[in-house]
């Protein structure tokens, strides 16, 4: 790259900037589209309700007798359930209180204690709730039952009667023939699980023989409980097991299906970014899974929709029971591992070499030190401690080559000013001092090399790990989502309205630590690396300003390590009359070329021709010009 490459990337990069602020909308218009849809939507959830409601009131309205009859024309034996009360039952332990709607015996509720949501008004002043997730009126939780004679009967449909024992709730509904279907929910103690059941007596009678399978729906409207919903948003989605087969999900980022045919599933959960709402097959596996996610609009109030369909084979005994477990809770690390097969692998610490570092290293070691430290944040600064000391002797190799590096100022001085109009060559001979007096220039770039899989393994684990939710850290409120030190008057494209004062921190200390060491190197072979060491920390302000507050702080204090180390190491650990003799020694000594260096030279030689083909070529053009 040399500096008309650098300037094109900065015109580029500014002119991209400038596109996307004057192409999106204006607070006006963004303002005048969000009033049309919800204007829209509003009208068409009142007219649905209103045409539910008239159509309940006219059945309401007739003799039981006469709705009696009707619901037995149309459904049979089943119409003996469709007729009752809506009731909300609940069970309730130290974690987790659930309620159930008698009509469909289904949750409707589920609320996490020691959990909260926190929402933010437009003058960014914040308040506390807990969290509640399943709560949205629109989801579907039902099963579709296929009858001898009156089509698919949906549960949603019937009225169970409950029996509350302990924190055991049986919905049964009973129809005209006698015949029982019962929602079994066993809230376990101090747990965020519930043993699930489904028993049906005397069902055979009613089920069509040739299509031996219930059909399982579940429609569930995410809510936005994070502040960050776009981090939300791009971690939140459905998972599922195929016997035999590793997890697997559905596209976070769009609109996503995947079907499953002819295999056995294990379990499906439904993720937002720290919960998760999981179904686990025990002694049936479900079969044609159906997996869906569905992108909303930005101003939407939920989050995301995600869809889950799949068949319960069903063996027409006259007694049956299909035994499940249910999951309503945060995305903890080792209670989803004990629950359900691979079940932890929902939570998003990446499938490759970096998920297995965040899985089995930097989440153990978080866990461990977390055990003496409350402070998540003092956790952090310990574990970059930690991980400087350990990586401490590489660092040094770095340390000492760039050491070399700057001791050969003076010759490469001399060459600078010898082939100042010649910079091919000035570089050729340049590395070949370096091989000379046995100084490597790559020797820098190992510490760097071993530090990366932790860095992105880092990358992954703060925005995923329930660890540091709501968190706080000196300025930071929440280390999962970023930190605001400021609100801006206007919103920037892929920048956000705020300034994170960790992301500002990181980047001038990354200008700083790159000035420092860059001062001791020469760069008149390529100046356009001048300004892209000072250009790179300065482009990823946009990304990094809304991404997890843990990792910039992480990224910043890992900075001032690497600032302590440098300065003391160069300060108090070499000495420039030492290190002339190392390599007047290292000079002296007989010099084998390796495969690498040979490949270097020849290239650069190679390289040197072809410019100076080109220059006698200008030169000719020239010529005949005058």
């Amino acid at each position: 790259m040399d500096k008309n490459n650098g300037i094109g990337i900065l015109l580029i990069f500014a002119v991209l900037l400038i596109y996307m602020t004057y192409m999106s909308p204006s607070a006006e218009e963004y303002e005048r589209q969000k009033y049309i849809q919800d204007s829209i939507a509003q009208a068409e959830l009142v007219t649905k309700q209103q045409q539910v409601t008239q159509a309940e009131n006219q059945i309401k309205a007739l003799p039981d007798s006469v709705q009696q009859q009707q619901l037995s024309d149309s459904y049979g034996p089943f119409g003996a359930a469709m007729v009752g009360q809506s009731q909300i039952v609940n069970l309730e332990n130290d974690k987790i209180k659930l309620s159930f709607d008698t009509k469909g015996g289904k949750i409707v509720n589920a609320l996490i204690k020691n959990h909260y949501k926190v929402t933010e008004d437009s003058a960014h002043v914040q308040s506390k709730a807990l969290l509640n997730l399943m709560e949205d009126e629109k989801n579907k939780f039902e099963y579709i039952i296929p009858s001898q004679r009156y089509g698919n009967i949906n549960t949603n449909d019937m009225y169970f009667t409950p029996t509350v024992n302990g924190n055991k709730l049986e919905l049964k509904a009973t129809f005209a023939g006698g015949q029982t279907m019962s929602q079994i929910y066993t809230l376990q103690d101090d747990s965020y699980k519930l043993d699930y059941a489904i028993s049906m007596n005397g069902m055979n009678q009613l089920v069509d023989a040739s299509n031996s399978k219930m059909k399982f729906k579940w429609h569930h409207y995410l809510d936005k409980v994070e502040l960050n919903t776009t981090f939300e948003k791009y971690y939140s989605t459905v998972y599922f097991k195929e016997t035999g087969e590793t997890s697997d999900y559905c596209n976070c980022r769009g609109d996503d299906r995947e079907d499953i045919e002819s295999k056995k599933i294990e379990w499906i959960s439904h993720v937002n970014q720290f919960f998760n709402t999981s179904i686990v097959g025990e002694t049936t596996k479900f079969e044609n899974g159906t997996f869906e996610t569905v992108m909303l609009e930005k101003d939407d109030p939920d989050l995301k929709l995600i869809k889950s369909e799949y068949d319960i084979p069903l063996s027409l005994s006259s007694y049956e029971e299909v035994k499940m477990k249910l999951y309503i809770g945060p995305n903890e690390y080792n209670r989803l591992q004990d629950y359900g097969p691979e079940l932890e692998q929902i939570i998003p610490f990446g499938r490759s070499i970096f998920g297995s570092i965040n899985r089995h290293i930097i989440r153990p070691a978080f866990n461990f030190l977390s055990g003496f430290i409350g402070s998540k944040g003092i956790v952090i600064i310990l574990l970059i401690f930690i991980i400087k000391m350990l990586l401490y002797p590489l660092m040094y190799k770095m340390l000492h080559s760039q050491a070399k590096m700057g001791a050969l100022k003076p010759e490469l001085a001399e060459l600078k000013v010898k082939y100042k109009d010649e910079p091919q060559k000035a570089q050729m001979e340049t590395m070949k001092i370096y091989r000379e007096y046995g100084v490597s220039p790559l020797g820098g770039c190992l510490p760097m090399i071993v530090q990366m899989p932790i860095w992105y393994a880092l990358f992954r684990f703060f925005p995923a790990s329930i660890t540091f939710r709501q968190e706080s850290f000196l300025w930071a409120n929440d280390l999962s989502s970023f930190d605001v030190i400021a609100w801006l008057p206007f919103s920037i494209p892929a920048f956000g309205s705020h300034l994170s004062l960790f992301t500002i921190l990181w980047a001038v200390s990354t200008i700083i630590y790159s000035y420092y060491n860059m001062k001791h190197m020469d760069m008149s072979a390529n100046p356009a690396m001048k300004y892209v060491q000072y250009f790179m920390p300065i482009t990823f302000l946009v990304f990094f300003n809304t991404y997890a507050s843990g990792l910039t702080c992480y990224m910043f204090f890992s900075n001032l390590f690497n600032i302590a180390q440098t300065v003391l190491t160069k300060k108090f650990v070499f000495d420039d009359e030492k290190l002339r003799a190392e390599l007047m020694a290292s000079k002296n000594k007989p010099k084998k070329k390796g495969g690498f260096q040979t490949r270097l030279e020849e290239a650069m030689k190679k390289q040197q021709e072809i410019q100076a083909t080109r220059n006698k070529q200008q030169q000719s053009k020239k010529k005949k010009k005058r």
